[in-house]
């Protein structure tokens, strides 16, 4: 940001005054300053307000819509009493437009960041005829406002900036749905909705992800005159901002009085759920579970084949349709964030009883809930037509339970006899099993003693500290979902701040990760061994009772599908970045297979698993499913195939052999992924059946391949380096193991442009759609998992 600096200005301006271009004001206790500035890359001149202690951090403009082409700009108040900003041949270009007449108004700048104007302004009084928090840019400061004015319709909302250089009005805003009941953090593209929290219920907003924690207490208030949410910091040393960008992302930011940068606490959307309507009518996203959306019980997908091919966005339809009898009946779902609002009725002082019976007699009506869950639930809200955005709820503090109608013949089969009789013969089965177990027991008592023995020497050898839970419960702020950053089959991540300051991604197992005591410190021991830039850094870990957790250095830019597969995100990172992220992982890979003291074939490289640092550097991360060879192994084979579709190699999801040629194989896909920006698996063509990594061939053979380039590099990219990229890629993912290169040759290929790159051959699971080869694999891909942490780590042979 440009800003001119010829002299400092008092925190107020006075109608007889100005502010020129180069002059500022300032707020008393030096917080914020206002003034004319340029963004980085612009040579326009806009009027905003920005932190003095950060003035990158522009966090209101005013002419944002209406830039000066000069630096001839003025900041003063019009003969009407208007606070103006003029251009050189004083045309209005900005105005505040308040309608009270004022004889002699004063504008000041408070250590709030808010902009006021008033006649009175030394009485405090706090009214004021104008102020800059009725009208935010793209940041809410503490004290400001988000909802609406119920008594005029005045809305406070986020609007994007255009760009990072364009601070004018962009395509996202955020903001409150008001429908007779409030509906918070709608933020949409346009008119097009991407996400929504769901109804306000009494006690948060059903599905919300926006928590009290130690750092930041919002307040929503809802009353005859107005609803909206604000916020507070709760300490002087931190400063909170929430701020929308240009990509749609809501970020919670904060800054520590000590430190230079500001730190993402919450981004959101954050998951593939948080995205609308993401599963499609009728579907629930579950964003911990694959497959991760499911139809509701008594619907089926409205195309079986879309469904299969990960494509659900034409959603679910229902097994057989109500005709309005009185047998039919309501499937009751708990913790779900409710359905859209879109076709529904509200009645605030109905009973759950009341909400049933009418709902069973309107013949239109297909679910109803409580409007409230205070006090044991009331109210009414009753759909109209299908489903719209359902995703199980993060929320675990409060009942919300929807009740789905159905027809007497889907409820009779969901309470089958039937399925009576399975739940009798499985609980007989599991009393067999109790004494069973026990007769066990006692012969696995003595033999844990023996692995406790080995465990400690085990924790001897680590050269790692061993963290106390207290100590990572209080850095995580006992781990608050609010500093959750990431889940899957392994458990949670929260992100943490040690009482060094120093930053912590905390990996804590959970207990049905199969992942036990022994296994869990092997993979301790395997990760302290190995330390290379392109792999994540192990700072300890902590075990207690049950709980087992890995301490990581924080990866602040998240994993790199977090950018590659997000249209909006894909955008931030051009072909260089991209570039020097793939020689990253393949420098990584090679460390792995052949220069750390040990040969580890990871299993399990996937994007997800590249995490990216401040700098963008790639770190090859999750090494729950490492396999180590000693000796003169270079192969084996395992009869519990775990790994993630799309990614494993042919050898290794058919036959269970995987050597560091099945490394190789999933380094070349993602070297494909980062190209195309698509994700290998649930790829689909109008043309074939082929998946990304037949489509890919088909296009080099056919002498095309930057077709697969991603848009978003379409201006970046370098077309010698992109070839490559695609026909080294297509090297690795060839079907036999033996025709793929070693990693020290993968990088050769890549960094040299004299390199010949071998002419490939069809590549593995070249494809895998279609009736036949679908039902093929469906009894063998039961056995498969995206996220069972294990580790297996056999002596040398």
């Amino acid at each position: 940001m440009v800003v001119l600096n010829l002299s400092i200005a008092s925190d107020t301006i006075r109608s007889s005054e100005s502010i020129k271009d180069g002059e500022k004001l300032v707020s008393s206790g030096q917080i914020f300053e206002l003034g004319f500035f340029s963004p980085e890359n612009s040579k326009y001149r806009y009027l905003g307000i920005w932190y003095k202690f950060s003035p990158e951090k522009v966090v209101w403009v005013a002419n944002r819509n209406k830039p000066l082409t000069d630096s001839d700009g003025v900041l003063t108040f019009s003969e009407e009493r208007n606070l103006v900003v003029l251009n050189r041949s004083k045309t209005v270009v900005w105005s505040s437009n308040f309608s009270t007449v004022l004889r002699n108004p004063v504008a000041q700048l408070l250590d709030s960041g808010n902009l006021v104007v008033s006649e009175n302004i030394s009485s405090g009084s706090g009214e004021y005829s104008w102020q800059s928090f009725d009208y935010p840019t793209d940041t809410l400061l503490a004290g400001m406002r988000i909802g609406r004015s119920l008594k005029t319709g005045f809305e406070w909302h986020l609007t994007s900036w255009k760009s990072t250089d364009d601070p004018s009005s962009g395509d996202y805003t955020y903001g409150m749905k008001f429908n007779e009941v409030p509906e918070f953090e709608v933020l949409k593209r346009g008119s097009t909705k991407t996400f929504r929290t769901g109804p306000w219920n009494g006690f948060c907003f059903s599905g919300s992800s926006m928590t009290e924690s130690t750092l930041f207490k919002p307040t929503f208030v809802y009353n005859e005159t107005d609803v909206y949410l604000k916020f507070e910091s709760s300490g002087d040393d931190i400063t909170t901002i929430i701020t929308l960008n240009q990509s749609g992302l809501v970020q919670h930011l904060l800054r520590k009085k000590e430190s230079s940068a500001w730190d993402v606490t919450i981004s959101f959307p954050r998951d593939p759920c948080d995205n609308y309507g993401k599963c499609g009518a009728n579907g629930v996203c579950r964003s911990n579970k694959d497959p991760r959306c499911q139809c509701l019980q008594g619907f089926m997908p409205t195309s079986q084949e879309e469904w299969q091919v990960t494509n659900p966005t034409r959603g679910c339809i229902r097994k057989a349709q109500l005709n309005c009898s009185q047998e039919e009946g309501f499937l009751k779902l708990s913790m779900l964030k409710l359905p859209d609002l879109i076709d529904f009725w509200v009645n605030k002082n109905m009973s759950i009883e009341e909400c049933k019976a009418e709902c069973l007699k309107n013949c239109s009506c297909t679910a109803y809930a409580n409007s409230d869950v205070r006090r044991g639930g009331s109210g009414c809200f009753m759909w109209f037509g299908d489903l719209i955005d359902i995703r199980e709820s993060e929320q675990v503090n409060y009942e919300q339970d929807v009740y789905i109608k159905l027809p007497a013949s889907e409820l009779d089969s969901i309470h089958s006899p039937a399925n009576k009789k399975i739940l009798l013969i499985a609980t007989v089965a599991s009393v067999i099993c109790g004494l069973l177990i026990a007769g066990i027991a006692l012969s696995i008592m003595w033999k844990s003693r023996i692995r406790r023995r080995g465990l400690q020497c085990q924790k001897e050898e680590i050269d790692l500290p061993s963290f106390d839970f207290s100590t990572i419960a209080v850095a995580t702020g006992h781990f608050s979902q609010t500093n959750m950053i990431g889940a899957g089959g392994f458990g949670s991540v929260y992100k943490g701040n040690l009482s060094t300051g120093q930053e912590i991604a905390v990996k804590r197992l959970s207990r049905s990760s199969r992942q036990g005591l022994e296994e869990f410190m092997n993979e301790v021991l395997l990760i302290a061994k190995l330390q290379h830039r392109n792999l994540v850094g192990l700072l300890g870990y902590c075990i207690k009772g049950e709980e087992r957790m890995l301490i990581y250095e924080y990866m602040p830019n998240k994993s790199l599908d977090y950018f590659i597969f997000d249209d909006d995100r894909s955008f931030l990172l051009a072909w260089k970045s991209r570039f020097d992220i793939a020689l990253g992982i393949a420098r990584g890979l090679l460390y792995l297979h052949q220069d750390s003291k040990l040969q580890v074939i990871h299993r399990d490289l996937k994007t997800s698993n590249i995490l990216l640092d401040a700098d963008l550097n790639p770190k090859i991360s999750d090494f729950g499913l490492a396999k180590i060879f000693g000796g003169h192994e270079r192969e084996a084979r395992t009869k519990r195939i775990i790994g993630t579709h799309g990614y494993m190699s042919p050898e290794y999801a058919f036959d269970g052999k995987f050597s560091v040629k099945s490394d190789v194989f999933s380094l070349g896909v993602l070297l494909l992924e980062i190209v195309s920006g698509k994700r290998n698996r649930g790829f689909c063509h109008p043309d074939h059946e082929h998946n990304l990594l037949g489509h890919a061939w088909l296009l080099w053979s056919e002498g095309r391949s930057l077709e697969l380039l991603h848009e978003s590099l379409r201006d970046s990219f370098i077309t010698s380096q992109v070839e490559r990229c695609i026909q080294v890629g297509l090297v690795c993912v060839q079907k036999c193991p033996e025709d793929r290169p070693t990693m020290c040759s993968v990088i050769f290929m890549l960094v040299n442009e004299e390199a010949i790159v071998p002419q490939p051959k069809q590549p593995g699971f070249f494809k895998e759609r279609g009736l036949s080869s679908t039902e093929a694999s469906s009894t063998r891909e039961e056995s498969y998992t995206g996220n069972i942490v294990t580790i297996t780590m056999p002596e040398g042979r």
